[in-house]
């Protein structure tokens, strides 16, 4: 693990020769990567306004829950991350706001969710990675059942998956989820939307529904060009794909790291 500074005073968190995270510490609202972009962009788009309960299920360098934080001062936060030694740098070299309600727990987020409380959340973010790839056990069936477990009633899944061209693996996660989320929806950049390259998606699931127009309103004016699927379209996708049981599968692994992108 390492972190890498830039001319800008930002840090990259490198991980497995994969980066995880970028932080400004002066500027929470700078998202570099295009995910984290996208699930900032989701969550203002259809979380209600005000503080928040996020569970975050990954870390790195506590990325999203800054910026929650910046844009939701006093928002309480849960992130389940379970290498340690990662965190106490991140917490040295990128201290956190006066203030913050964030609490970093030492646990994988499989286990971490299923000891979370019911209903004890507004936000579910799967951002976790483990080289390069998400685990098996964080698309399963059981984590599917977990996560609406944890979330009150109207509350929202994000989950930053990554996929070859087809988005086969998206389907069958989107299978997966349907019985307890019937509402979904997905967020990408337009190359990947059409199948141009590997890239992230970043899956919305909700069991209420979901704004999905203004989902687009916002996507329209994102940095980057940007796509959005609604639940017709993922919903047909999944129809032909396999549900994972409780096992899981990990996401397709990803091209050399270098070809990864930054603003």
């Amino acid at each position: 693990m390492e972190l890498v500074t830039d001319e800008r005073g930002g840090v990259t968190v490198v991980r497995d020769g994969h980066p995880q995270s970028y932080v400004q510490p002066d500027d929470p609202q700078l998202l570099v990567f295009e995910y984290v972009q996208h699930l900032a962009l989701a969550l203002d788009a259809l979380a209600p306004a005000g503080r928040l309960g996020v569970t975050h299920i990954g870390g790195a360098g506590l990325t999203l829950a800054r910026y929650v934080e910046h844009t939701r001062p006093g928002s309480p936060q849960i992130v389940l991350e379970p290498d340690v030694e990662l965190t106490e740098v991140v917490r040295r070299e990128l201290p956190l706001p006066r203030g913050h309600r964030i609490r970093v727990r030492p646990v994988d987020g499989a286990a971490g969710v299923g000891g979370l409380k019911d209903a004890s959340a507004d936000v579910v973010v799967l951002d976790a990675y483990d080289e390069g790839r998400v685990p098996a056990d964080l698309t399963s069936a059981t984590f599917a059942a977990s996560a609406a477990r944890v979330l009150r009633p109207g509350g929202l899944l994000l989950m930053n998956l990554a996929d070859e061209p087809g988005l086969r693996y998206v389907a069958r996660v989107v299978a997966t989820l349907l019985p307890a989320f019937p509402s979904v929806a997905a967020v990408t950049l337009q190359e990947v939307l059409k199948g141009k390259r590997y890239g992230n998606v970043v899956l919305v699931a909700s069991a209420a529904p979901l704004d999905v127009d203004e989902l687009r309103r916002r996507a329209a004016r994102a940095d980057f060009p940007t796509g959005v699927l609604g639940a017709a379209e993922l919903t047909r996708r999944a129809r032909s794909a396999t549900p994972f049981d409780e096992v899981g599968e990990p996401s397709p692994a990803p091209p050399d790291p270098g070809r990864w992108r930054l603003r």
